[in-house]
């Protein structure tokens, strides 16, 4: 039997399961090929805003409907936007599997948008937007972001703008989703007890009519990443920086070795180089991480920290200096070995975490066309050379062509 059974529906949509006879809960969820850099200018942050509004009230139900529907049966119902993705999903026990499939198509295909709630909804949203900016480590980030991919949809804030969002009105969602919505790049994915026979019969009876839907949009590329240095005052107790530049597209060989050459420069293991540093050795900082996140064309490399203003130059210092160590040293046989059992092993946790496999799962499919199995991904880690990972820092850490981004104590 296949780890993963994909199958897809005449309207194109796609669904894939993997059966786990291990456990009673099921995870699904519709996983689109949408998200905040599919919007223009002037409407930031409507994908987000749409994953708010689906439970807002469909053709059939009410807001109030939508929520107790699986919360009565003690299971969950939620969704989020990324830059390229929207996921509406679901966790409950399987029994009532066909309920969540039902509910999940309502709110994914048939939400209404009322502009009643709407009004409401967006106030909760100004509300979100601000629990954002009063905490700098989540805005800094935002910010980075922008700064890297400048005035690229990449670099909208998912959240949107306070304008954009008060602009939006029921038409404006209904325009948007006829002109992105593609049903060949829609996913629905799931992880139970169950047989891949029985997920498609399911499947047929509930998805079958769900009209088709094609676009003809195509996403603009990035392609002018310009390094910028920013610092802002804030009125914030401690200094926050962040660190880094594009990098390597989801499709690119490049993507695991990469991977691997951040976990060992500040992932979450307590002996990142960077954590080693900073924290261990120094004491500058309670946290500091090196996030490498891959998009459909391009990606981002970012080093976050905190630290006293009076600190934060030696900071930055030593964080120059790790990003040097990787591109003049070579790994050693021995710590070759080590990073390669420690990314290995830290995957393979991740993959026992049904609800984030279930997630990944509809993300391949709709960015490669694939699911690697976790012995793939691991056949790949087992050939990554110390030669290579040399190459990488040194394509990627040139101290010039790095984005610095520094929020300061006013």
């Amino acid at each position: 039997m296949s780890e993963f059974n994909i199958f897809t529906l005449k309207n194109g949509i796609r669904v894939v399961h993997k059966e786990v006879t291990y456990t009673k809960i099921v995870h699904c969820g519709f996983i689109l090929d949408i998200g905040s850099r599919d919007e223009s200018k002037e409407l930031q942050g409507l994908a987000h805003c749409w994953e708010h509004m689906a439970f807002k009230g469909t053709v059939k139900r009410k807001s109030i409907q939508i929520i107790n529907r699986l919360e009565v049966l003690g299971g969950e119902l939620n969704a989020y936007t990324t830059k390229e993705k929207i996921c509406f999903y679901a966790s409950l026990l399987d029994v009532h599997y066909e309920k969540a499939m039902e509910l999940l198509k309502d709110i994914t295909f048939y939400s209404t948008f009322p502009q009643k709630e709407m009004e409401k909804e967006k106030s909760v949203i100004l509300e979100e937007m601000l629990m954002y900016q009063d905490t700098p480590e989540e805005a800094i980030q935002d910010h980075f972001e922008g700064l890297v991919f400048n005035s690229h949809p990449l670099g909208y804030n998912i959240l949107g703008t306070e304008e954009s969002v008060k602009s939006f009105r029921t038409e404006t969602f209904k325009k948007f989703i006829k002109e992105n919505l593609d049903t060949s790049k829609i996913v629905f994915s799931s992880i139970g007890n169950f047989p891949f026979k029985k997920v498609k019969e399911l499947a047929e009876k509930h998805f079958s009519d769900i009209p088709a839907s094609h676009s003809s949009k195509k996403r603009t590329p990035f392609k002018k990443y310009k390094p910028v240095t920013v610092v802002k005052e804030k009125p914030i107790t401690q200094a926050h920086c962040v660190i880094g530049r594009n990098a390597y597209s989801i499709k690119d060989k490049k993507r695991i070795p990469f991977f691997m050459l951040t976990n060992i420069l500040g992932g979450p293991g307590l002996n990142s180089r960077l954590n080693l540093s900073l924290r261990e050795k120094y004491g500058l900082v309670y946290n500091i991480d090196a996030n490498y996140s891959p998009f459909i064309d391009t990606g981002l490399i970012e080093i976050y920290f905190g630290t006293e203003k009076k600190q934060l130059d030696k900071s930055i210092g030593l964080v120059l200096k790790e990003l040097k160590k990787l591109k003049t040293t070579s790994l050693s046989t021995t710590q070759l070995h080590n990073s390669k059992e420690q990314l290995m092993g830290q995957l393979a946790m991740a993959e026992e975490s049904n609800i984030s496999l279930m997630q990944l799962m509809g993300k391949s499919i709709l960015d490669l066309g694939y699911i690697d199995t976790i012995e793939d991904i691991f056949a790949l880690i087992r050939k990554i050379s110390s030669k290579e990972l040399l190459a990488l820092a040194n394509e990627l850490f040139d101290e010039d062509e790095l984005t610095f981004l520094k929020y300061i104590p006013q």
